[in-house]
C-alpha cells in the first residue's frame, strides 16, 4: 500500500485555505503519495466512520485558487475522554497514513500536537506539520511575516470600507464599522489605514488605561467634532471587535451584549453585530450632547473570510503547501511551516512560541510604538487636541474630555 498523508482544515475559514490544500496535494501526489482529505476538522479522527475524500491532481488543480474551504471545517476540540475512548487509530493504520497536515490557527495547532504525542505513545509515529492561518494576523511569526489570509481579508475589507467612506461623503453621514480580530487590531488598523479613516479604535491603543464603552464612544465623538471644525460633516470610524475581549463583565453588561462561547472558551463574537452595538451607543451619546449627526453601522466580518485570495496569498500559500513536503522529507514534525521573505522554508516549533507557563501561544499585537502606527495617528486620524478646545466649545461643553490623548491617557 502506498504511503498516505491526511489533511484537515480547522477553525474558521481564511482566503488561501484551498490554495494550501491544493498545493500540498499536488506536491505529494507527484511524489507517489495518496492524499486523503478529512472533512469537518478533527471530528473525523474521533468518529468510526469519518467523511473523507481522496484528492486527485485534477481536483487539487480545480480548487487551489478558490475562496472558502473545499474540506468542510470545524472548531471541534477533543476532550481527554475522546482520546481515551473515541480516537480512530484505525484510520491511520488502515490507510498507512504517515503524515497529518493541519491547516488552522493556534487552537488547531495545539490539538495537532496532542494527536502526535498520543500516537507516538502508542508506538504509531505519525509526523504532524501545521500550516498557520488567520485573517487576524495575530500569530507571532518572525520578522512581521503575515499569517496567510490576512492580506486578502484586508484587501476585501478595504473594498467595503472605501465604498462606505464614499457613501459617507456623498450623504453627509457618519458610519461606524466593526472589523474582525479576536485579540489584536491588525485587520481594523490595516483597513483603516488603507482607507484613511479619521478614527481607528483597536485594543492595543488602551495600553495606559482600561478599555470602557464610554472611552470607545468618546474617541468617535472626538473625531466627529474635529471634522466639524474642519468643515467636514461626514466620516467613518472602524473599531476592532477585539475591544470586547478586554471589556470587564460590568462594561459588557452595560453594552447590552450577551455572548455564547465556543469549545475553546472564546466568546462567539460573530453571533452579534458589534457595529450595531457601537452605533447604538454612539447615537445615545450624540443625542445627549445635542450634536446633529446621522450614523449607520456596517459589520466587516464573514464577508471577508471566504473571498477569493489575492495574488499575495495565492503565492504565499502555494509556497507554504510545497514547504510542507520539504519539512516532511527532512524528518521535521510537531512544527509549523514558515516561509521567510526570501522564500526559504523553515520549521517553527510550538515550544518556541508558546508561553512556558500556560502553554498557549501569545497573540502578536499591533506595535503602537512603530513609525507606521505613529504616522497614522499623527497624519490620518482626526481628533480633538488642546489646539481645538476653543473651536470645539461650539459643540461640546467640556471639549477636554474628548481630547484624543487624554482619553487614552497618553499625556
Amino acid at each position: 500500500m502506498n504511503e498516505a498523508i491526511a489533511i484537515l482544515t480547522g477553525g474558521g475559514p481564511a482566503p488561501g485555505m484551498n490554495t494550501v490544500v491544493g498545493s500540498v496535494a499536488k506536491t505529494f501526489l507527484q511524489k507517489g503519495y495518496r492524499v486523503i482529505g478529512l472533512h469537518e476538522g478533527y471530528t473525523g479522527l474521533f468518529n468510526p466512520a469519518p467523511r473523507t475524500v481522496d484528492i486527485s491532481y485534477p481536483m487539487a488543480d480545480d480548487i487551489f485558487n478558490r475562496g472558502g474551504s473545499f474540506l468542510r471545517m470545524s472548531r471541534f476540540k477533543p476532550t481527554d475522554a475522546d482520546f481515551d475512548h473515541n480516537f480512530n487509530l484505525g484510520f491511520f493504520t488502515d490507510n498507512n497514513v504517515r503524515l497529518l497536515v493541519t491547516v488552522g490557527g493556534d487552537d488547531t495547532a495545539s490539538t495537532a500536537n496532542r494527536i502526535a504525542k498520543f500516537l507516538d505513545a502508542r508506538k504509531y509515529p505519525v509526523a504532524n506539520i501545521h500550516v498557520p492561518k488567520t485573517i487576524d494576523n495575530d500569530l507571532p511569526l518572525p520578522a512581521g511575516t503575515p499569517t496567510f489570509g490576512y492580506e486578502s481579508a484586508k484587501d476585501k475589507g478595504a473594498v467595503i470600507a472605501r465604498a462606505v467612506y464614499v457613501d459617507a461623503r456623498t450623504s453627509g453621514n457618519w458610519f461606524v464599522l466593526s472589523a474582525m480580530g479576536r485579540s489584536a487590531g491588525h485587520l481594523a488598523f490595516g483597513i483603516g489605514e488603507a482607507c484613511h479613516y479619521p478614527m481607528i479604535v483597536i485594543p492595543e491603543m488602551f495600553n495606559r488605561t482600561e478599555i470602557t464603552v464610554d472611552k470607545i464612544v468618546s474617541l468617535v465623538i472626538s473625531s466627529i467634532v474635529k471634522r466639524k471644525i474642519m468643515e467636514m460633516d461626514y466620516g467613518a470610524a472602524i473599531i476592532s471587535e477585539g475591544v470586547f475581549h478586554e471589556l470587564s463583565e460590568e462594561e459588557i453588561a452595560r453594552s447590552g451584549v450577551h455572548f455564547s462561547y465556543d469549545a475553546h472558551g472564546h466568546p462567539e463574537l460573530g453571533k452579534v453585530s458589534k457595529a450595531h452595538i457601537f452605533n447604538e451607543l454612539l447615537e445615545r451619546k450624540v443625542k445627549q450632547l445635542g450634536l446633529k449627526v446621522k450614523s449607520r453601522p456596517v459589520e466587516i466580518g464573514y464577508e471577508v473570510r471566504c473571498q477569493t485570495p489575492v495574488a499575495y496569498d495565492l503565492t504565499y500559500c502555494s509556497e507554504l503547501g510545497m514547504g510542507v513536503y520539504k519539512l516532511y522529507r527532512e524528518g521535521k514534525t510537531g512544527c509549523m511551516v514558515f516561509v521567510d521573505a526570501e522564500g526559504n522554508v523553515k520549521p517553527l516549533y510550538l515550544k518556541d512560541l508558546q508561553d512556558p507557563v500556560t502553554g498557549k501561544i501569545p497573540p502578536r499585537l499591533v506595535d503602537i510604538h512603530s513609525d507606521k502606527f505613529r504616522s497614522v495617528v499623527d497624519f490620518i486620524l482626526s481628533a480633538i487636541t488642546p489646539a481645538d478646545y476653543e473651536a470645539a466649545r461650539k459643540y461640546l461643553p467640556r471639549p477636554e474630555e474628548y481630547d484624543f490623548h487624554k482619553i487614552l491617557n497618553w499625556e
